[in-house]
């Protein structure tokens, strides 16, 4: 019961959650009550928090400055049995530990899961701190698990749908390729190319290794992919609604999908999965379909 009043439109609006969140502690009384100062130890991450990595050189930086003048912006947390989880501010967390901080800044709110996900998406996304593969999973992470639409998503956070679709397409991708769109060898650009690729590990490497534009990479795939296809005797061009229906399928499912039809009212859809948790999701979504 408690899962299913979650899914709902975005609450509040994340514009509205953000500006909670950024509230001046001195503004009201009931505020003043619960900033306070808690040991680190007694803080946990979020396990949902998009942001997956974190980088070194940034972390030592911001540790000295801590070890200096101290953590200056509060922490954002609400609780969680005995502890505190963190909705805003892991990195200060993790930055203050290394400087041998004892205890930090805090503002304890109450969110609700839905909308602790959504302040950590937006957080991170407005300073431009996810990469591509982390913003695509926390984009879905809304959608599975809260059951928010593309629209809805596209709406808050100030996307176009189609930035949303496109980057959760590149969730498609086999995991190698997705650890170089993780690391920088590849930009989102490139990745979008090679989704249609029949063999994107090889390409990405190729890609990577020779320092190829988003603009040859889109062209290597179309060699690749009609050198290895052999041509049948008769061939349909896929008009535009075709293939913005396997871009939509693709970013709905998480997974590859390509319609292909005889031009007379036949065919058949292929959805191609590359694990088996991957398997598992595909046949709950068919197994329990989402109504109109």
């Amino acid at each position: 019961m408690e899962r299913k009043a979650e899914r709902r439109g975005l609450g509040r609006g994340l514009s509205a959650l953000m500006a909670e969140v950024a509230v001046d502690p001195e503004t009201t009384p009931e505020n003043r009550l619960r900033d306070q100062r808690l040991p680190v130890e007694k803080l946990v991450p979020n396990p949902d928090q998009p942001r997956r990595h974190f980088d070194d050189t940034a972390l030592a930086e911001l540790a000295a400055s801590i070890r200096e003048k101290g953590v200056i912006q509060p922490l954002i947390v609400r609780a969680k049995g005995d502890q505190f989880e963190i909705v805003a501010g892991e990195r200060r967390w993790r930055a203050a530990q290394r400087a041998q901080v004892h205890d930090v800044p805090v503002i304890i709110r109450e969110f609700s899961d839905t909308e602790v996900l959504e302040i950590a998406i937006i957080e991170n996304i407005q300073r431009a701190d996810l990469n591509p593969v982390e913003e695509a999973m926390g984009y879905r992470a809304l959608i599975e698990r809260f059951g928010h639409t593309q629209e809805k998503l596209a709406e808050a956070m100030g996307k176009s749908r189609s930035h949303i679709a496109n980057l959760m397409r590149l969730l498609t991708l086999p995991e190698d390729v997705q650890g170089l769109l993780r690391e920088g060898k590849l930009s989102a650009g490139h990745a979008r190319a090679l989704i249609t690729s029949d063999d994107p590990s090889m390409l990405a490497r190729k890609v990577v290794l020779e320092g190829l534009s988003v603009r040859q990479t889109e062209t290597l795939t179309k060699t690749g992919t009609d050198k290895k296809k052999p041509v049948k005797s008769k061939t349909y061009e896929k008009d535009a609604d075709t293939r913005a229906l396997e871009n939509d399928l693709s970013a709905a499912l998480g997974l590859k999908v390509v319609i292909d039809y005889d031009g007379g009212g036949k065919g058949q859809i292929t959805v191609e999965y590359r694990s088996m948790e991957q398997l598992d999701m595909l046949c709950k979504v068919l197994g329990n379909p989402v109504k109109a």
